[in-house]
């Protein structure tokens, strides 16, 4: 049986503070902010600049709001870069919003509604959609009108693949994310998912089903560049398997599946990448990655690459 979960106190403060690490970010910044400070529930927007040598700060210092704030990283990485603006912050609850994306309109309030609804949450997520470099939706996630993730004790669920893919769509009680440390500096792709699956082993996470965030797809991106393959996801996988607090709460003999489904989870993700910025010979390669881990997960790997050709 996994241990019990060591004690949080949970308050129902309602104060959001949005991180937006930031570097080079000259050309989707102004807009990213101003998609922050329209949230009619945000508290403050706290810009980290880590070491931009373009207009960034320049964007960011001519943007007029009390609630906005520029503190420096000195290229240290967005994840350090992260913890440094959720240090500094001072809301209840914390979005990391990358500075190429946007919010989509009154996102923090449906959050927070679903916060009020699971007071034990420590981290509440929804949905996003994808839009291209120049801002025009490309996905079409809203098809998918019955899409549910879970909500609860997410953790066995998440261990096995990472299905909140972007911080922008999350609130993360501050109090749960200063308790478990924070995203780790030292992993350079999927931090995200191994500091999610560490609150998922302290709390409980509540799914708000709307799109929420209109996710930027386009080959700056770091999860998106032309190099970008399975192997550089590869540390996170092992990174979350070697964590004490995670393991502990992962049920008995459980695992060596969830590492493999993880693996197969990242490898079909690349496969789908692949297929969105036409790299069709890479994503056959990585559904053959699949299929020599598993060919019962073959299936549905292929239909989600397959889906993702069309946004979905």
């Amino acid at each position: 049986m996994p241990a019990a979960r060591p004690p949080l106190p949970l308050h129902p403060g309602a104060s959001v503070s949005v991180v937006i690490p930031a570097k080079n970010a000259a050309a989707y910044v102004r807009e990213t902010i101003a998609s922050a400070l329209a949230q009619g529930d945000v508290t403050e927007v706290i810009v980290v600049d880590d070491g931009s040598t373009d207009g960034t700060l320049a964007i960011v210092r001519a943007m007029r709001d009390p609630r906005l704030r520029l503190i420096h990283n000195d290229s240290a990485g967005v994840s350090a870069a992260r913890n440094l603006g959720a240090r500094q912050a001072i809301g209840d609850w914390l979005l990391f919003l990358d500075a190429d994306d946007r919010l989509r309109p009154d996102a923090v309030a449906a959050l927070l509604a679903a916060a009020r609804g699971a007071p034990r949450a420590v981290l509440v997520y929804g949905d996003y959609n994808t839009i291209d470099s120049e801002g025009r939706q490309i996905g079409r996630r809203d098809l998918l009108k019955a899409r549910r993730k879970p909500s609860g004790d997410v953790l066995t669920r998440l261990a096995a693949g990472n299905f909140i893919v972007n911080g922008g769509i999350v609130l993360t009680r501050a109090e749960a994310f200063r308790a478990i440390g924070g995203f780790d500096v030292s992993l350079r792709y999927c931090e995200d998912w191994h500091c999610w699956c560490r609150l998922a082993a302290i709390g409980e996470f509540e799914f708000a089903p709307k799109l929420l965030l209109d996710y930027r797809l386009h080959t700056a991106n770091t999860m998106n560049a032309a190099v970008r393959t399975p192997q550089d996801f590869f540390p996170a996988v092992a990174r979350v398997f070697d964590d004490g607090l995670i393991l502990a709460r992962l049920p008995e003999g459980a695992a060596g599946a969830l590492r493999r489904a993880a693996e197969i989870h990242l490898v079909t993700y690349s496969a789908m990448q692949a297929v969105r910025f036409g790299r069709y010979r890479e994503a056959f390669a990585y559904l053959g990655m699949v299929g020599r881990r598993s060919l019962k997960s073959l299936p549905r790997s292929a239909l989600r690459v397959a889906l993702a050709r069309f946004g979905i």
